[in-house]
């Protein structure tokens, strides 16, 4: 390792608003009115799973899983459909759904009304995406691929996004779906439906790996905006290290290095981040 190793700070980096948020109202009424079952993890991080399950919050596969009085759907959203079933099984709600995400889905709920065939740029697997497709009722269809669009009921199509995508790539994909269906389209419909603070992290990262010689991306692997971050500092040649937890850092990473550069995706809590940098403290770096 090289005499004083420097660590820098990206910009912009670790909870987002929305995630924030989610978990201080699950916090919140844990320490009000005790345990509570969410529908899935409340954000894409293990750690924070982890340790609201020890205050009380059990991860629930789905609404018939729910023993408890209060029920928790999480940041990312869920379908129409869910909502019926809590309320049918009286249960009280906990709504901690980001509001860009809501932003989408109230979108996505008035274009198919509207009559639009109803595009969602996204994983059609991710949980956001799925409640999204959920408030179209049949008239939506998700694909990050041009060459994957549906067959149009109308010549009304509607174009949104999954929040946690990049607003350039976003962009990119409405010109080439353009290019694709121009000639049957009559009315066309853009909702730009990503969340600017995921691209503030991702150009926070960018600024910091140029002035870096190795990039740290701390964060869950099951994250896609994490998992898009360590993309985003790969794409600018730096050595760049996605991990989960301090204890992946291997001393002979930082060898011969002067300058290193830390980030975190918009999941990953303060606590995770602060022990990354004490633990390249202890291996001789020195924060900026």
């Amino acid at each position: 390792m090289g005499d004083g190793l420097r660590i820098e700070l990206a910009r912009v980096y670790g909870f987002c608003p929305g995630v924030r948020r989610a978990v201080q109202m699950v916090e919140d009424h844990l320490a009000r009115e005790g345990p509570l079952a969410t529908l899935g993890a409340i954000v894409h991080n293990a750690h924070v799973v982890e340790a609201l399950q020890e205050k009380g919050a059990r991860v629930a596969g789905g609404v018939c899983e729910v023993g408890e009085p209060t029920v928790a759907i999480t940041a990312h959203g869920a379908g129409q459909e869910i909502y019926r079933e809590i309320q049918e099984r009286g249960l009280k709600l906990v709504d901690t759904t980001c509001p860009i995400v809501k932003r989408a889905q109230e979108a996505a709920r008035a274009l198919a009304q509207g009559g639009y065939t109803v595009l969602i740029y996204g994983e059609e697997s991710h949980p956001e995406v799925r409640g999204i497709l959920s408030w179209t009722e049949g008239k939506g269809h998700a694909t990050m691929s041009p060459d994957d669009l549906p067959e149009l009921a109308t010549k009304k199509l509607a174009i949104v996004s999954q929040t946690t995508k990049d607003q350039k790539a976003f962009w990119g994909f409405v010109r080439e779906v353009i290019a694709r269906v121009h000639p049957a389209l009559k009315d066309l419909r853009v909702v730009d439906t990503t969340c600017p603070e995921t691209g503030r992290r991702y150009q926070a990262a960018v600024e910091l790996a140029r002035e870096v010689e190795a990039i740290f991306v701390v964060g869950s692997r099951n994250s896609a905006n994490t998992r898009k971050l360590a993309e985003t500092c790969r794409g600018t040649g730096v050595r760049t290290y996605f991990i989960e937890s301090a204890e992946e850092i291997e001393p002979g990473w930082l060898s011969g290095l002067s300058r290193v550069g830390v980030t975190a995706g918009a999941s990953t809590p303060d606590e995770v981040i602060d022990q990354v940098l004490r633990r390249l403290s202890q291996l001789g770096g020195e924060a900026a």
